[in-house]
Formats: C-alpha cells, sequence, structure tokens
C-alpha cells in the first residue's frame, strides 16, 4: 500500500481552537501581562461591570474596593457594589464565558464593548491561583441572595458551577465578587491607586471606597446627586459601512425593499435620502435586499458616498458635561485654576465621537516637572501605553507657549499643569483588546488640539490676569520705595508740607485698590507664586501680548 500524502498526515492535527483556550494561552492582550498590571485590570473590569450595573438601573453607584495581601505576590481582590443585582440564570455566563453580553450588538456609549473583562479576570484568578471565583448577588429585598463558586470551562467556554446555594445577605440589593490572583502592588501613575483616583474625577456621581494592601481606606465621595445622561441606542450610519458588513445587512434584513431597508435598518436616511442613494447607485427602489451581489454592494457604498447625510444622533453618547467634569477635577486636583470644554459631536467611521477637555493649573502641584496627563475613554481611564496612544500626540503636538505653559519642542508641557482628555463614543477606536490606547486616527487627535486650544485660552486669560495685577503691585511697590526723598525734593521747590506731600504721593500709587485686586484674587484660590519668574521673555510677551494661538478663530 502506497504512504498517504503528507497533507493527510498534517490534516489530522488540525482543529478548531476555542476563544477561551486562545486567551488563556494570550492573556497579555487583555491586560494580564505583569503582575503589577495583572492586579490593575482585575479591579478596572470589576468596577468598569458595578458602574455600568447601577448607572442602567438608574442608582447612584456606591462601590467597595477591597484588596488584601494573602502571601508574596498573591492577593484577595473583592468588589462590592449596591446594583441591581444579576437573575441567577445570567450569573454562570456573565462571570464565566468569554464574549457574552449585552453590549458588543448596542450602538450607544458604554465602558465595555466586547463581553470580555470580567470573565478574563476570572479566568486569570484560576490560571493564576486554581480558585474559583466566588459570586453573591441579589435583585431585591423580597428575593434571596444567589451564591456561586465557579470557573470557566476554557475548553467549552462554560461556566462550571462549583457551589450554587442561597445564602443571607445584608444588601437589599447589589452584586460581590471576590478573586483570589497572582499579582503585585505598587503605588505610582500605574498603579490601583491611580485608577481609582481618576475613576472618581470622571465619575462625580459615584462613591467610592477603597482599602488597599495597607489596610488604609481612602473615600472618594460623590459630589453630584445628578446621574449621567442615559445613551440611547442608534442604527448604523450609512457613512460608516464596508461592502462586507452591507451585504451581510441586507441578508439579516425582514425589509422586502431596498428603499425601506435603507429607512428602517439606518440613522439618518429619510424617504428622500433614500431615493436620492438608490439614484447615485443606479439600483432600483424596488429591488429585493436579499437578492443583493457583491457588485450590488458597491454601487449602493458608491451612492451613499455620493449623497450628503446628516451626522448621525448623538443621543448615543453620555457625555460628562463641563461643569461636572470640572467639578470631578477639582475634587481629586489641588490647583489655583481650573477650566472644562466640551466640544461638538463628530463622526468618525459613521460612529459619533465627542471630546471633552479639562486644564487645572498651579496650586500645589509640582512646577519642576512635565505636565500631568489623565486619559480617558468612555469614563475609563487609561493608564498604560500612554506613549502610543493618539491623545498624547494631540497633547505633543500642541503649541502651549501661547498659553504662558512652558514646552521644549513637541514634548509634554512642562510646569504646574494636569490636562484631561476624555473621549465618549458608541465605538472607541482602541488600538488593542487591553484598551489601553486610542489610535492616532487624523479626526480624533484635530478634536483633541481644538479642545485643548478651547481650554488653553481660559488659562491664557487667567495667567495674563495674575501677571498683570502683580506687575502692577511691585510696579506700585517700587515707586512707595522712592516717595520720601520725593516728597522731601518737592517740599523745598515748593514749600509745601513735606508730611502732606508724602501723603498725596502714596495716594496716587493707588495701592490699596492694588491690593483688594490681589485680594479678590485670593478669594477666588489664586495664590502668587514664583511661576512667572520662570516664564522667559518670549513667554511673556506672549501672555501680555496679542500673540493669538494657533488653530484659534
Amino acid at each position: 500500500m502506497a504512504d498517504r500524502p503528507k497533507a493527510v498526515k498534517l490534516a489530522k492535527k488540525h482543529r478548531e481552537v476555542g476563544v477561551a483556550e486562545f486567551f488563556a494561552r494570550n492573556k497579555h492582550l487583555l491586560g494580564f501581562d505583569n503582575l503589577r498590571k495583572s492586579l490593575l485590570t482585575t479591579i478596572k473590569e470589576a468596577v468598569d461591570n458595578s458602574l455600568d450595573a447601577c448607572e442602567e438601573a438608574d442608582i447612584l453607584p456606591e462601590i467597595s474596593v477591597e484588596i488584601i495581601e494573602m502571601s508574596a505576590n498573591r492577593f484577595r481582590v473583592i468588589v462590592e457594589d449596591n446594583g441591581p443585582g444579576i437573575v441567577k440564570k445570567n450569573l454562570g455566563k456573565i462571570f464565566a464565558k468569554l464574549l457574552y453580553g449585552s453590549k458588543f450588538h448596542s450602538r450607544k456609549q458604554g465602558r465595555g464593548q466586547q463581553g470580555i473583562g470580567i470573565s478574563a479576570a476570572v479566568m486569570y484568578a484560576q490560571l493564576s491561583t486554581g480558585r474559583p471565583a466566588k459570586i453573591m448577588s441579589r435583585i431585591s429585598a423580597g428575593r434571596p441572595a444567589h451564591y456561586m463558586e465557579l470557573t470557566l470551562d476554557t475548553a467549552k467556554n462554560e461556566p462550571k458551577v462549583i457551589v450554587d446555594e442561597e445564602k443571607p445577605w445584608d444588601k437589599e440589593h447589589g452584586t460581590r465578587i471576590e478573586l483570589d490572583i497572582k499579582a503585585s502592588y505598587q503605588k505610582g501613575m500605574q498603579s490601583v491607586d491611580e485608577y481609582i483616583k481618576e475613576t472618581a474625577v470622571t465619575n462625580p456621581h459615584a462613591t467610592i471606597i477603597y482599602v488597599n494592601p495597607k489596610a488604609e481606606q481612602y473615600v472618594f465621595a460623590r459630589v453630584s446627586e445628578e446621574l449621567p445622561r442615559k445613551a440611547k441606542e442608534i442604527q448604523p450610519h450609512p457613512y460608516g459601512v464596508e461592502v462586507g458588513e452591507l451585504i451581510k445587512m441586507m441578508g439579516d434584513t425582514n425589509e422586502k425593499t431596498l428603499t425601506s431597508c435603507l429607512q428602517k435598518d439606518f440613522s439618518r436616511v429619510s424617504a428622500n435620502v433614500a431615493k436620492e442613494i438608490l439614484q447615485n447607485a443606479r439600483l432600483s427602489p424596488s429591488m429585493n435586499p436579499h437578492e443583493m451581489t457583491r457588485e450590488h454592494a458597491e454601487s449602493l457604498i458608491t451612492g451613499i458616498q455620493e449623497t450628503k447625510i446628516m451626522a448621525p444622533p448623538t443621543d448615543c453618547l453620555s457625555p460628562i458635561g463641563e461643569e461636572l467634569l470640572e467639578k470631578g477635577v477639582k475634587k481629586e486636583v489641588r490647583a489655583e485654576f481650573y477650566s472644562a470644554t466640551s466640544r461638538p459631536a463628530i463622526v468618525v467611521n459613521g460612529n459619533p465621537l465627542q471630546v471633552e477637555v479639562a486644564l487645572a493649573f498651579g496650586g500645589e502641584q509640582e512646577k519642576d516637572k512635565p505636565a500631568r496627563l489623565m486619559r480617558f475613554a468612555n469614563r475609563v481611564p487609561l493608564l498604560y501605553q500612554q506613549g502610543g496612544c493618539g491623545i498624547t500626540k494631540a497633547v505633543t503636538t500642541t503649541n502651549w507657549k501661547p498659553y504662558g505653559v512652558q514646552q521644549s519642542g513637541q514634548n509634554m508641557p512642562h510646569g504646574a499643569l494636569t490636562i484631561v482628555v476624555h473621549i465618549a463614543s458608541v465605538w472607541v477606536p482602541f488600538t488593542s483588546e487591553s484598551k489601553e490606547a486610542i489610535a492616532n486616527h487624523d479626526d480624533i487627535i484635530k478634536e483633541v488640539k481644538l479642545g485643548l486650544q478651547d481650554a488653553g485660552r481660559d488659562l491664557n486669560k487667567y495667567i495674563k490676569k495674575k501677571y498683570k495685577a502683580h506687575h502692577a503691585l511691585e510696579r506700585a511697590n517700587l515707586f512707595e520705595r522712592y516717595i520720601p526723598e520725593v516728597a522731601h525734593s518737592l517740599a523745598k521747590l515748593t514749600g509745601e508740607n513735606e508730611q502732606q506731600l508724602v501723603t498725596d504721593l502714596n495716594n496716587m500709587t493707588h495701592k490699596e485698590q492694588l491690593v483688594g485686586n490681589i485680594e479678590a484674587l485670593k478669594a477666588e484660590n489664586v495664590e502668587y507664586d514664583e511661576e512667572f519668574a520662570s516664564i522667559g521673555k518670549e513667554e511673556k510677551e506672549d501672555v501680555d501680548g496679542e500673540t493669538e494661538p494657533e488653530g484659534s478663530t
């Protein structure tokens, strides 16, 4: 018998790779690539779920986060919320099934997208310590609390329930998750401490109680009783649809004609717009969408591109808002000046996107270091991959000198400054599954720069006002120093009373008024510092002159 071809032998080795198996072997793609980051990712996924659940149920979030050090590189993470709870039949799938959730097919702003996060944390816990996740959830005071211990079966991508029982719980509604993980804890800019602090900035409606491994408790109290505006789900916009997606949509639609399909399955397509699209595409309005071929789809895409269509609605977004963003920054950053601005929404790849920017200047911030940058996407802090983020590129390529802030080349501005940038979108263009950086999209970078310039102009006005007030006082003080000599000389020349001349000359300096102006500034938390001593001649001319910042209108 002849030897079998090698291809036949090789074919026997081929097998399907399950999604859970893939991520179990490539957990770094989900943010579990080192011990310090694994601790942050675990807490981030749990807190994001808690915030989303509370907001969807119209509940002001109260979240507790506790980290207990069990042994070297072994920690217990406990996250508890006051949300609506989870019905028993969904507990297993939510916490132990990858790519299971309610947000992937929903076109509205949300913290999660793929339905991977919390189940990935459960998977990491069992991979690193072999221990199951412990879940407690209750949906109302009249229902019992359900307690489960479970793991994720990576071969089947299904939950494996070890314990399932009812337990007494003093909470009327909410969810609690406990995970034992291999991790390490360190303070710093990429720590859990920083994540909790920044989460409090962009979620001013939430109260977060945080206990670190040193048993130190921090309470981040809410500063607003107002829940974020609920984002509404929208249909896809025609400008963001590609050929393959269009063919699939036509195959899945319940509509019988292209005209009705365009109006029902897309946003911003009226009867007149649908008619114009089909005329430009040279397709029949009565054509059955299920008969669409690749050639038809390409013609329809051309027709869409040649038609002017209104931008998608923005009620699918839930921006923080200028007032609440400024409150959130004030709560966590001790500065002397604050400014916040919200840009109008734009469309990126057919999806609405909105940029919000805040600046905090002076105060107790360090003056001899680069400015601190806080990056956020859908209210979630981005602590890693700052160098590869489009937000960072927008900040460094903005010219900060016209706003009275030092900068060397296209580097981070220098001085007592915190820069906050928040991007709200239906579908945030992250650079990876771990959702740590925003892609270098030209439209996004442009919008961030415009937001920075808007806030920068407010900062420029403040610095100019502050500089002029102190400069005038310094001149008055200088003149006051020579008043006795001037009065003595005038008295000799005119024969007038020398003491009266001193009094009159003192009144001419308007020093009391100048001091009053400075006191008024101090009442607004403005205090004189040495910041202006470090502003060079060029920067002083920009601050005090008529130089127009780049990109201004």
